[in-house]
């Protein structure tokens, strides 16, 4: 069985049963770190999405530090590629 985060209906599930997964969800969910203010950012724009740049620009980060963060959501599912490309950038998305 799975349950959403505390506080809103669209962060990401975790495992009930499982600690690693909810200490991991919490770790991804924490907006305090770069990764997590990276995968907030993405999950605010809801099925419009952003771009790597445009990520940068909001939480004026440089691309060195916003790309990986971004590509550490990818590896763990938090976030993916929407199939859309906007100013010739891969558009991702929360999962």
């Amino acid at each position: 069985m799975s349950e959403r985060g505390p506080g809103t209906r669209d962060l990401p599930l975790f495992q009930k049963a499982s600690p690693t997964s909810k200490a991991a969800w919490e770790n991804v969910a924490d907006k305090s770190t770069k990764r997590g203010r990276v995968c907030q950012f993405i999950r605010d724009q809801g099925t419009h999405g952003a771009t790597d740049k445009e990520i940068q620009v909001a939480l004026e980060m440089r691309g060195s530090t916003q790309r990986p963060r971004r590509v550490e959501l990818v590896h763990q599912g938090m976030v993916r590629d929407s199939g859309e490309v906007r100013k010739r950038s891969v558009v991702w998305i929360a999962v």
